[in-house]
C-alpha cells in the first residue's frame, strides 16, 4: 500500500514538472524576440516609401557618374567647334553645349565633382564638429564656455560671405596654400606648376572651405547629446575602471549619439552641393575643363533662351539630388527617433 502511495506521489510530482516546463515553455515562446534600435530604424525606415525610393535613386545617380563618363563614346572634354549646341539627339542623348562637347558625358562627370565636393566637404565638417562639440559638451564649464563662444562669434559671420572670402584669398595661383599643394604635387608628377593642375587645386580648396565653415551647428548638436548622456551609469563606470577622458567621448559618449548626428550629416551632404553650385555659379568654385553641375547650370543660364537643355539636365540632376537627400534624411530623423514607440 506504501508502495502504491509512493509511485502516486512520483506521478503526481512527474505530472506537475511536466505541466511547469509546459507553461514555462509557452511564457517563453510569448516572449517578444529582443530588438536594438538600429535594427527598429531599418524597420521604420523601410516602411517610408519616400526615403527608401530616395535612396535607390540617390544610389542609381552615384553609379551612372561613375559608370556613364567610362562607357559613353564622347570623353566630358572633347569639343568639336564645328558641331557646336545641338539638341538631343540619337548621337548626344543630352545634346551638345556651345563648344560641340557632349552634354550628358559632361553631366555624369560633373555629378561626380559635385557628389565629391558634398561627401568630403562634409566629412570635414564631420570631424571637426564631432571632436569640437564632444570636448565641449563632456568637460563643461569653463572650457565648454570659451569653445561654444568661439562658436558663436563664428555665428556672426556670413556663411557665404565668409566661404568666398576664403575663396578668393587662398584659391589662387599667388598664395602660400597654391605652393604647398605644388609641393606635394611634385611627388607624384614631374611639372607640378603645368596649369592644368589649377582647377584640381580650386576644388581642394573648396573641400576645406565648405567643411571649415559648415561644422558649427554640427558642433552645437553633438554637444547637446554629449551633455545629456555625460551623467549616465555606463559613463560613471567607465571613469570607475580608469578609463581615459578620450576614450569615454569618443568610445563612449559619440557612439551612443551617432542617431541625431546622421541625420544632420545626411541634411550637410546636400547644403554643401547647394553652396558648391552657387560658388560655381560665381564663377568661385569649380573651373574649366572640369565641370560640377553649378558650373554647368551657370554655362546654361547665359544661353537659356537659345539652348535650354544646357540647363534643364544639370538643373534637374541637382535638384533631384537635393530633393532625394532631404526626404532621405527626413526618413532618418524619424527612423532614429528613440520617442517612436514600436509598431
Amino acid at each position: 500500500m506504501a508502495e502504491v502511495s509512493q509511485a502516486g506521489a512520483d506521478a503526481g510530482a512527474g505530472a506537475g514538472q511536466g505541466a511547469g516546463a509546459g507553461q514555462g515553455k509557452v511564457r517563453l515562446d510569448a516572449i517578444e524576440r529582443g530588438s536594438s534600435l538600429w535594427r527598429d530604424a531599418w524597420r521604420r525606415l523601410r516602411k517610408n516609401r519616400a526615403s527608401v525610393v530616395s535612396g535607390v535613386i540617390l544610389v542609381v545617380l552615384v553609379l551612372a557618374c561613375i559608370v556613364v563618363p567610362e562607357v559613353s563614346s564622347w570623353r566630358y572634354d572633347l569639343a568639336d567647334l564645328k558641331l557646336g549646341a545641338t539638341p538631343p539627339s540619337a548621337a548626344h542623348w543630352m545634346g551638345t553645349d556651345y563648344f560641340g562637347r557632349d552634354l550628358m558625358a559632361r553631366v555624369f562627370f560633373g555629378g561626380r565633382v559635385s557628389f565629391t565636393v558634398g561627401v568630403i566637404a562634409t566629412l570635414v565638417s564631420f570631424t571637426i564638429g564631432v571632436s569640437w562639440g564632444g570636448i565641449a559638451g563632456y568637460f563643461g564649464g569653463k572650457v565648454d564656455a570659451v569653445m561654444m563662444r568661439i562658436v558663436d562669434a563664428l555665428y556672426t559671420f556670413p556663411f557665404l560671405v565668409l566661404v568666398i572670402l576664403l575663396m578668393v584669398f587662398f584659391a589662387n595661383d599667388r598664395s602660400v596654400l597654391h605652393a604647398a599643394f605644388q609641393l606635394v604635387l611634385s611627388v607624384a608628377v614631374e611639372n607640378p606648376k603645368d596649369p592644368a593642375y589649377f582647377p584640381i587645386f580650386q576644388i581642394a580648396v573648396v573641400f576645406a572651405a565648405l567643411g571649415a565653415i559648415s561644422w558649427l551647428t554640427m558642433a552645437r548638436i553633438v554637444r547637446g547629446q554629449v551633455i545629456a548622456l555625460r551623467g549616465q551609469p555606463f559613463v560613471e563606470a567607465a571613469r570607475s575602471i580608469g578609463v581615459g577622458h578620450r576614450a569615454i567621448i569618443f568610445g563612449h559618449l559619440i557612439p551612443n549619439a551617432l542617431g541625431p548626428i546622421i541625420v544632420y550629416t545626411t541634411l550637410t551632404i546636400p547644403e554643401v552641393m547647394m553652396t558648391e553650385a552657387f560658388l560655381s555659379f560665381l564663377g568661385l568654385g569649380t573651373q574649366e575643363p572640369l565641370s560640377s553641375w553649378g558650373l554647368l547650370a551657370s554655362s546654361g543660364a547665359e544661353t537659356m533662351d537659345l539652348y535650354p537643355w544646357l540647363i534643364l539636365f544639370p538643373g534637374g540632376m541637382l535638384a533631384v539630388t537635393l530633393l532625394c537627400f532631404n526626404f532621405l534624411g527626413d526618413g532618418l530623423r524619424d527612423a532614429l527617433d528613440p520617442r517612436i514607440r514600436k509598431d
